[in-house]
C-alpha cells in the first residue's frame, strides 16, 4: 500500500511495492537523476477500484471487439486529470481524473474515448515503440513526453533513459483526426449502449476551461489530446439529439463511483479535510468508507496515525449492514493485519476471498498475512491462494515475490527461483531474472512445464538486455 523507494546502478527504472497488504496498493516507479513530479510515478492496486472502471468498460470493450479480460486496467496515483491507452491494449487512468470527476458518466465518457482510439487503431506507432515493455517502461515514457511539452527536457531525458527502446517522438500525441475519430466511437457506442454522452461533453468543457493555461499548468490529458472547437460543437450537437442524453447513470454505476471517490479521498486527503467533508453525521456509504481510510493509518495513506478503534467501528457498521461486501472484510482484515493483529485478520481475509473468490489481489492479501503469520502449517494455504492469484493475474509482481519465499520454506527451491524470475521480468531486471531462470533450469525436471517456463523467461530476458545494449 504505501511506496518505498528502491535504488541501484543498474536500471534508470524499477517498481517496487512499499506496502504489503492488499486492499489499496501503490508501486512506485523511480527515475534516478530525474525530478519529475518528486521523481515518483506511482500506480495504485485496488481490487475494488480496478472492478469497478473495468465495470464501466466492459460494454465499451465489446463494442470495440475487444475481449473486456484482453484489456490491463492500471490506475495512476496522479492528481492532474490524465487517461491513455498504451502498450499492448493497457488503459491509464489518473486518480486525479477519477476525484475531478462529479458523475460516472464523465468516467464513463472518457473510457469511451480512449476505446475509440484503440477500436480505430490510432495505438499502431506506439504499440511497436512499446512492443515487450512493462508498465513501468511505458509509465516512464508517458513522464518524459510530458515533461517535455511543460518545457522541462533535462528531466524528460533521464526519465527516457528507462525506457530507451521508446522514440520520444512516437508518444501519445493523437492528431486532431484521430481524436475526432475516438469521438465519433464514443458517443455512438454511449448511444448503442443506452447512455448518455452528457458526461463526456461536461469532461471536454472542463478541459476547454484549461486552453489559455500556459503549457505547464495544463492538464497532460489536454496536451496529449488536442481540444479543438469543432469536437465540443459536435459532442454538443449529439447531446442535443440524443435520446439518452438526460438517462441517469445505473444506481450500480453511481454507488459504485461514490464508494471509489470516497475510498480516494479518505487515503490520500488529510484526516481534517475528511472529517469536514465527511461530518460524523454523514453516514452514507461512501462517508464512512471515507473515515475508515482516515483513521486507519495505513501504511498506503500518506501522514497518517492510526485511530484503530474509530477505524473498526466505521468499518463494522459497514459490515453489519452489508455482511455479503467482498471489499469490507478485505479492508479490515487490512487494518488488522497492518497493526499487529494478523490472527485476527486471517477470518476477514479469509471471508473476503470466499465472497470474491476472483479477485487476485484479495487472496495475494489473504497469503501475505498467512505468510506473516510464521505457521508452517499455514504455508500450504498461501501457496494455494498465490498458486491461484498468479493464474488470475500473471502480472503481479507482488505474488511472484511471495510465491518465492513460500516455495523456498517448502524446500522447493526450483519452483522458488522460477517465481523470483518472473517477479525480475515484471520489475525490468532483466539480468536478476536470467540469473533466476538459469537457476531454475538446473533444478526443475528437464521438459516439465517449470523447466520450460524457465528457458522462456531466459530467452526474454536475454532479448531484452540485447535491445538495451543496442539503444
Amino acid at each position: 500500500m504505501i511506496p518505498c523507494l528502491r535504488s541501484g546502478n543498474e536500471y534508470a527504472m524499477s517498481v517496487r511495492l512499499r506496502l504489503l497488504a492488499p486492499a489499496l496498493i501503490v508501486i512506485v516507479t523511480t527515475a534516478f537523476g530525474a525530478s519529475v513530479h518528486a521523481g515518483q510515478v506511482s500506480l495504485i492496486r485496488d481490487a475494488e477500484i480496478e472492478n469497478t472502471i473495468r465495470a464501466y468498460a466492459t460494454p465499451l470493450f465489446a463494442a470495440a471487439g475487444l475481449e473486456s479480460s484482453s484489456v490491463k486496467i492500471h490506475l495512476v496515483n496522479d492528481k492532474r486529470l490524465n487517461a491513455f491507452v498504451a502498450g499492448g491494449l493497457r488503459l491509464f487512468i489518473n486518480t486525479g481524473l477519477l476525484l475531478a470527476s462529479e458523475t460516472p458518466n464523465q468516467v464513463i465518457g472518457v473510457i469511451a474515448h480512449e476505446t475509440g482510439h484503440i477500436a480505430g487503431g490510432h495505438l499502431a506507432r506506439t504499440d511497436e515503440a512499446l512492443r515487450g515493455a512493462n508498465v513501468a517502461t511505458i509509465l516512464a515514457a508517458v513522464v518524459g513526453a510530458a515533461a517535455v511539452v511543460a518545457g522541462s527536457p533535462d528531466a524528460a531525458v533521464a526519465v527516457l533513459l528507462g525506457g530507451r527502446a521508446i522514440a520520444q517522438q512516437t508518444l501519445l500525441k493523437y492528431s486532431r483526426g484521430q481524436e475526432q475519430a475516438a469521438d465519433q466511437f464514443a458517443v455512438s457506442t454511449l448511444e448503442s449502449t443506452g447512455q448518455s454522452a452528457r458526461g463526456m461533453l461536461e469532461f471536454l468543457e472542463k478541459l476547454e476551461d484549461q486552453e489559455l493555461l500556459v503549457a505547464s499548468r495544463q492538464d497532460p490529458y489536454l496536451r496529449t489530446h488536442p481540444l479543438t472547437r469543432g469536437r465540443i460543437d459536435f459532442v454538443r450537437n449529439h447531446v442535443a439529439n440524443s435520446a439518452y442524453s438526460d438517462a441517469p447513470p445505473r444506481a450500480d454505476q453511481d454507488a459504485a463511483f461514490r464508494r471509489m471517490q470516497g475510498k480516494l479521498r479518505g487515503c490520500f486527503e488529510s484526516r481534517e479535510k475528511i472529517r469536514r467533508l465527511y461530518p460524523e453525521s454523514d453516514r452514507s456509504v461512501e462517508a464512512r468508507y471515507a473515515r475508515t481510510f482516515a483513521e486507519a493509518g495505513l501504511l498506503s495513506c500518506p501522514h497518517r496515525r492510526a485511530d484503530i478503534g474509530r477505524a473498526l467501528f466505521e468499518i463494522d457498521s459497514l459490515i453489519t449492514d452489508d455482511p455479503e461486501d467482498a471489499y469490507f472484510h478485505e479492508l479490515r482484515g487490512q487494518i488488522l493485519f497492518e497493526n499487529g493483529r494478523g490472527s485476527e485478520a486471517l477470518g476477514s481475509y479469509r471471508r473476503s476471498v470466499e465472497l470474491a473468490p476472483g479477485a487476485p489481489l484479495i487472496r495475494v492479501g489473504l497469503a501475505q498475512a498467512l505468510v506473516e503469520s510464521n505457521d508452517r502449517a499455514a504455508l500450504a494455504e498461501a501457496t494455494g491462494h498465490l498458486e491461484i492469484a498468479v493464474r488470475q493475474d500473471d502480472e503481479n509482481a507482488r505474488a511472484w515475490r511471495l510465491l518465492s519465499i513460500v516455495y523456498g520454506r517448502a524446500d522447493r527451491f526450483g519452483m522458488s527461483a522460477l517465481a523470483s524470475a518472473e517477479q525480475a521480468m515484471l520489475t525490468s531486471r532483466p539480468k536478476d531474472a536470467r540469473s533466476f531462470a538459469q537457476r531454475a533450469g538446473k533444478l526443475l525436471p528437464a521438459g516439465s512445464p517449470g523447466g520450460l517456463r524457465a528457458e522462456d523467461i531466459e530467452r526474454a530476458a536475454e532479448n531484452d538486455l540485447k535491445r538495451r545494449k543496442r539503444k
